[in-house]
């Protein structure tokens, strides 16, 4: 059986020709150089309103720093006021003894027995604000020092900072875990500037962690209440009150437990933070952020404010947090308004 098979016609290759393009070349004559002299002006960088805008907003996300305490005279006259008034008083009640002695000697007893009371109370009110104080200045003190260690100090100063920073956090349970593991690397050799970072991770990042909980919980309250309430004593009011309640717990927080005059003295330094960033004016630097998430025909005028006041008591605990904190953020990134805007802006839509 025979099969036909067909064979393939036999491949021819195709002759290479020439094809020639024509292509139009336009270049276009170039552009006798020219003058703008008339109709520009250059503005002088005090007077850029852009690059001051710039500046402001990188103002507002500087870390706070507690105010330098130099002598002045007011505090001179205050003290020598202040000494004065005590001796007058003890000379008032000198005589009032006296008095009393005159008329009865168990009237004179009672009260010089009312005095000692009263001078053992005053005694223990001042005793615990000065080691308020004390604490402060220690947590400043440690601050400063670690902002000035460089990889020439030795390790063994790190290691006494570090001693005296787990002496003051010891209270609180946050940092048992960062405690235990900074002294499993107790024999090894590490650098002092690594040292630093490793206790601002280990024992700094729980209290952080808390220290936002606080400031977004904080705002929120403030956001809230303050786009409900009916007037506006009554938001001065409660802003006051909340960022108080703040700057207190953020300094129990991170060890430094003050008393009156030191939580005086930390609301002063956060207002005068606030006044040198221009973020006491909430009106322009706020007001853009709010705006610039598209909320202008989304809010009504009072759930404004609130988001106002909520952004700036949290820009308030910020600034708390900066003064407060033991170490300089290094190893860690530093909270910024936007870190809270989100939440407080969902906070105040919710109601309604």
């Amino acid at each position: 059986m025979t099969t036909d098979k067909q064979t393939p016609p036999p491949f021819s290759p195709r002759r290479p020709e020439a094809f020639s393009l024509e292509t139009e070349k336009t270049v276009a004559a170039p552009r006798k150089p020219q003058a703008f002299d008339e109709g520009f002006t250059v503005v002088p960088d005090e007077q850029d309103v852009f690059l001051q805008a710039s500046e402001l907003g990188a103002a507002a996300e500087l870390e706070a720093r507690p105010r330098k305490r130099r002598f002045s005279f007011g505090k001179l006259a205050a003290a020598g006021i202040s000494a004065f008034l005590s001796m007058a008083f003890w000379l008032w009640a000198d005589q009032i003894v006296r008095d009393l002695f005159a008329r009865s000697d168990w009237l004179g007893y009672t009260a010089i027995g009312l005095l000692a009371l009263s001078a053992l109370a005053l005694v223990v009110v001042v005793g615990r604000e000065v080691l308020g104080l004390m604490r402060i200045s220690a947590i400043q003190h440690i601050k400063n020092e670690a902002e000035s260690i460089f990889p020439k100090d030795s390790p063994r100063q790190a290691r006494s900072l570090i001693d005296r920073l787990e002496t003051i956090l010891s209270h609180r349970p946050e940092t048992a875990k960062g405690r235990a593991a900074i002294a499993a690397t107790k024999d090894d050799i590490i650098d002092a500037p690594q040292l630093i970072e490793l206790a601002e991770r280990e024992l700094l990042s729980p209290l952080d962690a808390r220290a936002r909980t606080m400031i977004l919980a904080a705002s929120r309250r403030t956001s809230v209440v303050t786009a409900v309430s009916p007037r506006a004593i009554v938001d001065l009011a409660y802003v006051l009150f909340e960022v108080t309640r703040l700057v207190r717990a953020m300094a129990e927080l991170y060890g430094g437990r003050p008393g009156t005059l030191g939580l005086i003295r930390i609301l002063r330094d956060v207002v005068a933070h606030l006044a040198v960033t221009g973020s006491i004016a909430v009106g322009d630097s706020l007001a853009q952020q709010v705006l610039g998430h598209g909320l202008a025909a989304k809010l009504s005028t009072r759930l404004g404010e609130g988001v106002i006041n909520g952004l700036l008591t949290a820009r308030i605990g910020i600034a708390a947090m900066d003064l407060c904190r033991p170490l300089p953020f290094k190893a860690l990134k530093r909270p910024g308004i936007g870190d809270f805007m989100s939440d407080i802006l969902s906070t105040t839509k919710s109601p309604s």
